[in-house]
């Protein structure tokens, strides 16, 4: 893993073409803070230019980014002349007029906030965080659905409290919000010759939910019977019925061998109706892909707002690379400690 900071503008990055697997950040919002920096962005004069600047950002990390790529952005509201001023909508607007897919507007949601001396509105307590992708991306949703949700998919709204923070930074976001995105967007290894990603391979398994009570008794009355793996393979291969209906619409049905058809009515006798619960098996990971090259290097993820750094404490937790963008050398005297040491490179 390495990790490498530099002093530079969102909208013009000093690196080569297709060599970041996901952006994760969160530009300053508009008309909140003035962090006293030439050529800041979040000080325009209007919501509209504000968003332009942020289509300039997106078309130099469209440049960045591998094919596969995508941008994990989160970016709020502001309250102007007493109405809110709309700015992920106009975001998202901006962003498909300009080839960008929308594939999720995810609600980041609080139990606490800022203070706000508001009398006659609520309390913000929810921001947005928007994927942007093209055509083709990296996404890994077994592998989030198997942290956050059991195996199955778990929705598009985090619930995420904001962490303390002692830093000079006024608005990080959470470590736990980066986790996330990155889990989900970013390779965990890519080729260095080839460009393939190391993608997960899933396959139905035998363990069923224990906190069901029908998928109890389908693994006990499985293993009272001695059926093995390749009982259990062959059920999920054929599917639920082997006949009427189920033949025109269920791939497997009719597909499979004698042995494996043979396996399964030994099943399905075996089980009654409870042989269903298997063919509901939730999907595990059964290997990884391999594109037959040993040049391999980890995914790169890349903050063009880099702050005090979150992103790249997150990024570390599972051995990936880390660009850390941002105006300030301010923000990397505060980051540069939070990252690990002996992988940083030295600041351009």
């Amino acid at each position: 893993m390495t990790a490498s900071l530099i002093v530079a503008d969102a909208r013009r990055l000093p690196l080569p073409s297709r060599t970041v697997d996901l952006v994760v950040t969160s530009p300053p919002y508009w008309r909140k803070r003035d962090y006293g920096m030439p050529g800041q962005l979040g000080q325009e004069t209007t919501p509209a230019s504000y968003v332009t600047a942020l289509m300039d950002c997106l078309t130099e990390w469209q440049r960045v980014l591998t094919p596969t790529g995508s941008v994990f952005l989160n970016v709020g509201d502001t309250w102007h002349r007493r109405s809110l001023a709309g700015i992920p909508a106009l975001l998202e607007a901006a962003a498909i007029t300009a080839g960008w897919l929308v594939r999720n507007r995810i609600v980041w949601t609080k139990t606490r906030g800022m203070p706000d001396p508001a009398r006659d509105r609520l309390a913000s307590r929810h921001e947005y965080v928007l994927h942007l992708t093209r055509r083709r991306y990296h996404y890994d949703l077994a592998g989030y659905a198997e942290r956050y949700g059991n195996g199955a998919n778990p929705g598009d709204v985090w619930r995420i409290d904001p962490e303390r923070s002692l830093s000079p930074h006024l608005a990080p976001f959470p470590t736990e919000l980066a986790r996330r995105a990155i889990l989900l967007g970013c390779p965990t290894a890519v080729c260095s010759q080839c460009g393939a990603r190391r993608e997960r391979i899933l396959g139905r398994g035998t363990q069923l939910d224990e906190t069901r009570p029908q998928a109890r008794r389908a693994m006990q009355l499985a293993a009272d019977a001695g059926l093995t793996a390749a009982h259990i393979a062959a059920i999920q291969a054929t599917g639920i019925s082997d006949a009427g209906k189920a033949l025109a619409i269920q791939t497997g049905t009719g597909r499979n061998s004698a042995t494996v058809q043979a396996l399964a009515a030994e099943a399905k006798a075996t089980l009654g109706g409870y042989f269903r619960e298997f063919t509901m098996a939730p999907r595990i990971t059964t290997g990884w892909t391999d594109c037959g090259h040993e040049a391999l290097r980890p995914g790169r993820v890349l903050d063009p707002f880099s702050g005090t750094g979150t992103t790249g404490v997150a990024a570390a937790e599972v051995g990936l690379d880390y660009v850390g963008v941002d105006l300030s050398p301010d923000c990397h005297r505060v980051a540069r400690p939070r990252l690990t040491p002996a992988a940083m490179l030295p600041t351009a």
